[in-house]
């Protein structure tokens, strides 16, 4: 006797300024999802929150494939969270906390793990430029703390590009956080499990030459990066950086799946930049690609997924 299907409802598109990511993600997962074992629904936030809801119990599952603001930072899993219906990945408290960034680093910091040197600056600040230059040194890095995808994000080489960069990242949030810049290779980690944490392959992360660091385009615009899977680095070195992956994972109270973001200095040391709940989810991206060298194909990690989530909030 063949088993029930589940019917899954896609929860992709929002109002963020990831939405077209998001969207792509939503058609790869579709795809991949095995048409024998589920019924697959689409709903988008910016137009479908009063279907969803009325949806929801005939609703097996919720895949969230939403990234930045009211998606990624617990607004909507504490929607599906009134509505009773189980979804992937980490809940509310884990998920406002990962999206704050400041938040996260302290939170890091607290569980004694390396991070860069930073400061907040919000809205009504006084901005001290010579001050910030005598602290952290040109180039540094400009951030909205609470936004995704590197949407905001300057790397400033002049005082004028650093005054620059935070009016921008003022424009995305009402606190903007300068950070030292550390200069080396960019590697990444994803985490996989519930009660029983797996570090997955790490994967090195190299801009191409047009681009000075991981900005958006060079996330999402085809050839523009070059990702390695596995990271061409000591086995040493790849232990630590999944203990610290996992280590991010715990500290931040996350559950499911994670991505975290390490520098590799030029003198060897590692540093943690932030960590993501829901991390990019085509078929191509970046914890696909290192769930597919653990040996999980697309098709079984996106059911992985789901059976931990049925599993933490079913």
């Amino acid at each position: 006797m063949q088993a029930q299907k589940l019917h899954i409802a896609l929860v992709a598109g929002g109002t963020s300024g990831e939405r077209e990511v998001s969207l792509s993600g939503a058609a790869g997962v579709e795809k991949a999802l095995d048409s024998e074992k589920f019924i697959v629904s689409r709903y988008d936030p910016a137009t479908d929150l009063a279907r969803l809801a009325a949806d929801a119990p005939k609703l097996d599952f919720v895949f969230i494939l939403l990234h930045g603001l009211f998606g990624e930072d617990g607004t909507m899993q504490g929607f599906l969270d009134l509505l009773g219906v189980p979804y992937q990945g980490s809940g509310v408290l884990g998920s406002a906390i990962a999206m704050d960034k400041h938040l996260a680093k302290e939170l890091y910091k607290l569980n004694g793990l390396p991070v860069a040197d930073w400061q907040i600056i919000g809205s009504g600040d006084e901005v001290n430029i010579d001050a910030l230059v005598d602290r952290f040194g040109l180039p540094v890095v400009i951030k909205p703390v609470r936004e995704g995808s590197s949407l905001g994000l300057t790397l400033a080489e002049t005082k004028e590009q650093l005054m620059d960069g935070i009016e921008k990242a003022q424009g995305h949030d009402s606190q903007t956080m300068i950070e030292k810049y550390i200069s080396g290779r960019e590697l990444t980690v994803g985490v996989l499990g519930n009660e029983e944490l797996q570090g997955l392959p790490v994967i090195e992360i190299v801009p191409g030459e047009e681009f000075s660091f991981f900005d958006y385009d060079a996330k999402y615009k085809a050839g523009a990066s070059e990702e390695i899977c596995p990271a061409e680095i000591s086995g040493e070195l790849t232990a630590l950086v999944q203990k610290y992956g996992v280590a991010a994972h715990k500290a931040l109270r996350l559950t499911g799946y994670s991505r975290t973001d390490i520098m590799l200095s030029e003198d060897g040391s590692l540093y943690l930049l932030e960590t993501n709940t829901i991390p990019g989810m085509t078929p191509t991206s970046l914890m696909p690609q290192a769930a597919a060298e653990y040996g999980l194909a697309f098709p079984e990690f996106l059911e992985k997924l789901i059976e931990l989530g049925l599993q933490s909030n079913g």
